[in-house]
């Protein structure tokens, strides 16, 4: 089946203010955001032609344009109403939606003070990241190479775009070995989530996932840990040392592309897709459905 590149689809994107045809949202080869990575994002669900937690990801993608030491020229309400916007116009049912902020081409150099700051955003349809088979049966990870950086290194709770290389790099040597992702360890050698999505470990009942301290503290992970104290479940931020995933029952990744994804191995550790990722599954399948419809 042949592939239709992203910048040939059809439809609007709302880019700088106004709705506007998708093949005409271009960008310069000589804008900041490309060369020197001034460029922040975020990654939202479309359920029923609703935005699943919408003001959290708008709030986020806000701060992380702070933290890369820029402001968005538009208020969070604006950037909401844009979003809603860009769903509408594209009659996205279920979907991905894409807000993306990034600094101009006014300067080229490391300094940018005088940049314009650009936002867009797109919608598209989108199928589940991984495939509904792998999901059943538990998806197989490597443990990748290149590690998350030190807070002091890098804007680590920005989601910013520079960030997510080692990511691609990580999954592209996991994929090449047959596997569907990489578990990315810290710079302490400490277990920290996968190439886009975090992790849960299910250990005797309990469920028990890495402190975000170099890393995203995910809006769905935040949403899973909710739902699993809400059924009596005991969720434990701490330290997880790889070695840990020996005593592990259960692995699951939770993310907006992810959502609730079961790991059954993780190179020669092997796991069941047991009760609760099931339980997390349609907890959150019920979530996404049922939250601002209600």
């Amino acid at each position: 089946m042949a592939i239709i590149p992203y910048d040939e689809l059809e439809g609007s994107i709302w880019y700088n203010g106004a709705l506007t045809p998708w093949k005409d949202t271009r960008v310069h080869v000589l804008t900041h955001g490309l060369h020197y990575a001034s460029c922040v994002f975020e990654g939202q669900r479309v359920y029923d032609g609703r935005i699943f937690k919408l003001e959290e990801h708008t709030d986020r993608l806000i701060n992380s344009a702070r933290i890369l030491d820029f402001e968005i020229p538009y208020t969070a309400e604006q950037i909401n109403q844009a979003n809603r916007e860009v769903v509408a116009a594209n009659r996205i049912a279920d979907g991905y939606v894409r807000p993306v902020a990034w600094r101009g081409s006014e300067m080229m150099g490391v300094s940018a003070q005088a940049n314009t700051i650009h936002l867009a955003i797109a919608a598209w349809q989108w199928p589940s990241y991984f495939s509904p088979e792998a999901r059943l049966k538990g998806i197989r990870m490597t443990i990748s190479p290149w590690r998350r950086p030190a807070p002091d290194t890098a804007p680590v709770h920005s989601k910013a775009a520079g960030l997510y290389m080692i990511c691609t790099m990580s999954k592209h040597a996991a994929e090449a070995r047959g596997y569907e992702d990489a578990l990315m360890l810290d710079w302490r050698g400490r277990v920290a989530e996968a190439t886009g999505a975090n992790i849960f470990l299910a250990i005797d009942g309990v469920l028990h996932t890495p402190t975000p301290d170099c890393f995203l503290d995910g809006i769905t992970r935040r949403t899973v840990i909710d739902m699993a104290r809400a059924r009596g479940i005991e969720v434990v931020e701490r330290t997880i040392m790889p070695d840990e995933l020996a005593r592990a029952d259960e692995v699951f990744l939770t993310g907006t592309a992810a959502e609730v994804t079961p790991v059954s191995e993780i190179d020669d550790y092997r796991f069941t897709v047991g009760p609760i990722a099931r339980q997390m599954i349609e907890d959150y399948d019920t979530a996404v459905r049922l939250r601002e419809a209600a």
